[in-house]
């Protein structure tokens, strides 16, 4: 069985390797550089990862191709990201990196020579009734299903996790017993393209700044001021720079440039209990089709280890309707929403949320 292996210089990946070695394959090793030479708001870490990368091939006798895919990311995830944020939207760059350049782009220009590719993804795929599934990883603090939500068919059939049965700690020790280069290596945070780079330094570089106002909105009252509402989003707590807090941005006015804010005593402003979604993307297929009424499922509209119960209503081809069985705090539009079987095994779809 020829196997690929996605390599990012991190643990995960390299116990990917390691494992698969154990059963006795001999993957080829790829490393998708994504970062943008040479440009002065990027900081990309790629060196250090080809590095480790390098030496973990290295230690295996396996090779290692870096596939450039910067190009590709600018203008499929990058441009998309900068398109919803200027809108007023949360993006989610993650979820369209995996879906459009580590599934997408690798596979039509090498993956397609590949029986499998396997990844450091915290996820699983499960067999049922002929077809394969998305499914949710042991270590529910890492489980990375939600960033994985928008893959389709074809990819998920082709994919390998071969840590999504082990606890992080697992990984760990895995790695520390095998000797691996990054067995020490910290866990990456943040957005996978802008390594050290401030998210609001990025936004900043395309969008700009406009001073705006921080408005109450239980009275009003404007309580300070902000460099551009492309900065905030639905939820956000910190970077306000206001007193007095917690504050809690609630809605924009984005022809007004005005951030309206709340305070986190209970206010009810803060939450809701239901939200939509529209262009709802099955990975596999709809497990509910024919059904009517309402589907008892579990959800997240954020990168939690916790999945909310809730109720599902088809309202149209791709448009559902959740009802949350408990307060949600900072619904934010553009975000996707991930929705998951009753017992959260199984990662169904997603689609964005409008509401």
């Amino acid at each position: 069985m020829e196997i690929a292996a996605l390599l990012s210089g991190g643990v995960d990946s390299s116990v990917v390797v390691h494992l698969l070695c154990e059963q006795g394959y001999k993957p080829t090793l790829f490393y998708i550089k994504i970062g943008m030479d040479g440009a002065e708001y990027m900081d990309c870490s790629a060196e250090e990862d080809i590095e480790l990368s390098t030496a973990t091939a290295r230690r295996y006798g396996l090779s290692l191709e870096v596939v450039d895919l910067h190009q590709e990311y600018w203008e499929n995830v990058a441009a998309y990201a900068i398109d919803k944020i200027r809108q007023g939207l949360t993006p989610n760059p993650d979820v369209m990196c995996n879906k459009l350049i580590k599934f997408g782009c690798f596979e039509q220009r090498v993956g397609k020579d590949f029986d499998f590719t396997a990844t450091g993804h915290y996820a699983t795929t499960l067999q049922c009734d002929g077809k394969t599934w998305l499914g949710t990883a042991k270590d529910p603090v890492k489980d990375q299903t939600d960033f994985l939500a928008q893959i389709d068919y074809l990819q998920v059939s082709k994919l390998m996790f071969p840590i999504g049965g082990l606890m992080k700690q697992e990984v760990r020790e895995i790695a520390n017993r095998a000797g691996l280069p990054s067995a020490k290596r910290k866990d990456s945070q943040g957005i996978c393209f802008l390594g050290k780079i401030n998210y609001n330094d990025f936004v900043r570089r395309f969008l700009g700044e406009k001073e705006g106002a921080i408005v109450e909105l239980e009275t009003g009252k404007k309580v300070g001021t902000h460099r551009g509402y492309w900065f905030h989003t639905i939820g956000q707590r910190k970077g306000l720079g206001l007193s007095g807090g917690p504050w809690f941005v609630v809605k924009k006015d984005i022809e007004e440039n005005t951030i309206y804010v709340s305070h986190g005593y209970g206010v009810e402003t803060q939450y809701g209990h239901e939200f939509r979604m529209h262009d709802f993307h099955f990975i596999t297929d709809n497990p509910w089709r024919g059904q009517e009424k309402e589907v008892d499922i579990t959800f997240k509209i954020r990168h939690t280890p916790e999945f909310t119960k809730g109720k599902l209503i088809q309202e149209g081809e791709k448009q559902f309707h959740i009802l949350s069985s408990e307060k949600l705090q900072g619904i934010a539009p553009g975000q996707f929403g991930v929705i998951y079987d009753e017992e959260a095994k199984v990662c169904v779809g997603s689609g964005e949320i409008i509401c």
